[in-house]
């Protein structure tokens, strides 16, 4: 049975050492098999603090990152720090067992810019120069990086599958592959699963929601056909719920979330791994 996960972030932003054991406990009572943990600053969580609350639970750790402002591989002024920040996700994942760290590591989420051809192919080559060598650092340290395609309201640089392809052919291998998210796919894509299939062998992690950002299940996600696409490729790694919480202001602005998805964060997340199951 493929493993169900969920992202903190549906309740709670940063997570912290502090506050980890509770959550992921939480986490593991609702019956999920894996939690997504979002690194937003090197030394918020640390690897001794959550690789006992792993063993503890038993939850298979997923890592993600943040592109906050200032965070970015393709504007020259802030390229040093954001490969610093990536190797210090990677070591984290590395540390906790985790397999994969993904987010859109390219440019600051929100950024958004117009680009002809001839300036988007330069965007390309910068990107791939700069990623280049956390790609190696990754693949040295056993842990994949998973680059996240988003929609057009957060950036205009990679959108789409084709557009990541393009984008990083030349790295892409052990140390890099493509994270999709369900929310963006249902944006950018003619078809969530012909970009799943197009993603093939590259697809290292998988992110679902709602089309609304709430909850999977009971929304206009053809869900059957994008799990069926899944399975053509041979994706074998955790479905993961990422939604959020409207009650934290700086996530909440961050993601656009203006109002409830769920009565309650507890039964978004429920409700979700409930359809999930179901889809087994």
């Amino acid at each position: 049975m493929r493993e169900i996960g969920v992202n903190t972030w549906v309740w709670t932003s940063p997570l912290t050492d502090a506050g980890v054991a509770d959550l992921l406990r939480r986490i593991a009572g609702m019956g999920f098999d894996a939690v997504e943990l979002p690194l937003e600053n090197a030394g918020d969580l640390t690897v001794p603090v959550v690789s006992d609350v792993l063993a503890e639970t038993g939850l298979t750790p997923c890592v993600v990152g943040a592109m906050a402002p200032g965070r970015d591989l393709v504007d020259a002024s802030c390229v040093s720090d954001t490969q610093d920040y990536l190797r210090a996700c990677i070591d984290f994942a590395a540390g906790i067992g985790a397999r994969a760290v993904c987010g859109p590591f390219y440019a600051s989420t929100g950024r958004v810019w117009r680009m002809d051809a001839d300036q988007r192919q330069a965007a390309y080559d910068d990107l791939r120069t700069h990623l280049a060598p956390v790609v190696d650092h990754a693949a040295a340290q056993g842990v994949r990086l998973g680059i996240e395609p988003l929609n057009r309201y957060e950036t205009s640089l990679l959108n789409t599958v084709d557009q990541a392809l393009t984008a990083l052919e030349p790295l892409l291998g052990e140390g890099l592959g493509l994270a999709l998210d369900s929310y963006h796919l249902n944006i950018e894509e003619r078809s969530s699963a012909d970009a799943v299939r197009a993603a093939g062998q590259h697809l290292a992690h998988v992110q679902v929601c709602g089309s609304d950002r709430g909850a999977p299940g009971g929304d206009q996600t053809d869900w059957p056909a994008l799990v069926s696409a899944l399975e053509e490729v041979g994706y074998d790694g955790p479905l993961v719920i990422e939604s959020f919480t409207a009650d934290n202001a700086s996530i909440a602005t961050a993601a656009s979330i203006w109002r409830p998805l769920a009565p309650t964060q507890d039964e978004l997340a429920r409700d979700g791994l409930s359809f999930l199951r179901s889809l087994a």
